[in-house]
């Protein structure tokens, strides 16, 4: 294990401790599952997330591609927020980045201005990979190009000010209460990310649908503004080796990224077609999709800090010894979806009919038993796959989880809402 350096932003090398003392493992499973339940509880803000989606749910209507591009949007904010947290809450618990909200470290500072970086290089693929989707499968007019560009950079730029700041805070104060960054940090922020997100993409299509060019003007001085801000961070510090190798590495995870939202929204399409009048899957699906890719994370965040530290074996057979974690962190989904449905049918029914509470709450607990063993698995193979091969695993794995998460989750979802389309059919 290496010792924590205060006055550098490197390690000096210690012998190691022996291999991964373990507590046992219903000890571990409670731990985790504790602590899961905690970090988790923020997901019910990805309910008001869904509830502000159906209050100004007209937006969805005014061109065939907002709905397509939501999930995008939010998928691709919580990529960026990954990368930033991943490496973050690892920096906290190597001592690369100390906790505290001044005079932190040159590491933590690079890693920042690379996520501003690439939420603009982010910004543009996506935008670019919507607009052939949209034309292509939607039959839009090219004209729509500068509106999907536009609201995507207004809406990912406008998150960048507020989202990851919170993200430095949420990580000192956790790792300063003594509780585990890598399960605590990413749940909360994925949450805040996505209120904010759904906040500034109603905003950004208001400015865009906007009557005369007063909202595109404001629009694309801010888009500008962005840009130049972005190359004056590429110009000091394009030879850092540091900064480059985030932005190299991380560019290869997100075209795959950009295809795999991209898919969601389309799916997502398919299932507002499926549900028709059910404003309650619409309320719970940021949170569903928020859940899942905190499922990944946990695993993901504690796995490449093991690898960091040498506490766990680079090999896909160690994952045996992570099942009381995994379990922990699953468990902890399934309560907390039971709780997200009888608050989605709330909100959005005013009779109480007890059979369609069931179905809801059925829908979602088969749907965390498919989706969140799955993505604890993938979470745990590409952060051992990436550490054996020389990458920094936390440039890909939260990132690829993350996005896996939303495609897995709305395609489960669309499943099990025709299956039980059908059944109550029959």
């Amino acid at each position: 294990m290496r010792a924590r350096n205060p006055s550098e932003d490197t390690f000096e090398e210690v012998p190691r401790e022996e291999a991964f003392q373990l507590a046992q493992p219903v000890s571990r499973f409670a731990e985790t599952l504790k602590q899961s339940l905690l970090a988790l509880s923020f997901d019910i803000g990805g309910l008001l997330a869904g509830s502000i989606l159906v209050t100004f749910s007209g937006v969805l209507s005014l061109a065939p591609w907002v709905l397509m591009i939501y999930p995008s949007i939010l998928g691709m904010r919580g990529v960026i927020g990954v990368l930033f947290s991943g490496r973050l809450t690892t920096g906290l618990h190597l001592g690369t980045v100390r906790p505290s909200l001044r005079e932190n470290t040159k590491s933590f500072h690079l890693l920042y201005f690379a996520t501003v970086t690439l939420t603009l290089q982010s910004s543009l693929m996506m935008g670019l990979f919507a607009s052939f989707l949209s034309i292509s499968l939607w039959g839009s007019p090219l004209t729509d190009v500068s509106g999907i560009l536009s609201v995507i950079i207004t809406t990912m730029g406008l998150s960048l000010l507020f989202v990851s700041p919170a993200t430095l805070g949420v990580s000192i104060l956790a790792f300063r209460y003594g509780l585990d960054p890598d399960i605590i940090v990413y749940p909360v922020i994925s949450t805040f990310a996505d209120i904010l997100v759904t906040v500034c993409f109603i905003l950004a299509i208001g400015l865009s649908f906007y009557p005369g060019h007063v909202g595109a003007y404001v629009a694309g001085l801010s888009d500008l503004f962005f840009a130049l801000v972005v190359l004056f961070i590429l110009a000091r510090y394009r030879k850092e080796r540091e900064f480059t190798r985030t932005i190299k590495e991380f560019s290869l995870a997100l075209a795959v990224v950009t295809i795999i939202a991209s898919v969601t929204g389309n799916f997502l399409g398919k299932v507002s077609q499926l549900i028709g009048s059910r404003p309650d899957i619409y309320v719970v699906y940021p949170a569903l999709i928020d859940t899942m890719g905190d499922i990944g994370s946990i695993v993901g965040s504690t796995t490449t800090t093991k690898l960091a530290l040498g506490t766990v074996d680079p090999s896909l057979k160690s994952i045996k010894r992570n099942i009381p974690e995994i379990s922990g962190a699953c468990l902890s989904s399934a309560i907390w979806f039971v709780v997200f449905a009888a608050i989605a049918f709330d909100l959005t029914h005013s009779v109480f009919v007890l059979n369609e509470l069931l179905m809801l709450v059925a829908v979602l607990l088969i749907l965390n038993l498919l989706a969140a063993p799955l993505m604890s698995v993938i979470s745990y193979g590409v952060a051992v796959l990436t550490y054996r091969r020389g990458l920094d695993p936390d440039n890909f794995v939260i990132p690829f989880e993350s996005s896996l998460a939303d495609s897995v989750t709305t395609i489960c979802l669309f499943i099990l809402l025709s299956l039980f389309a059908r059944i109550g059919a029959a």
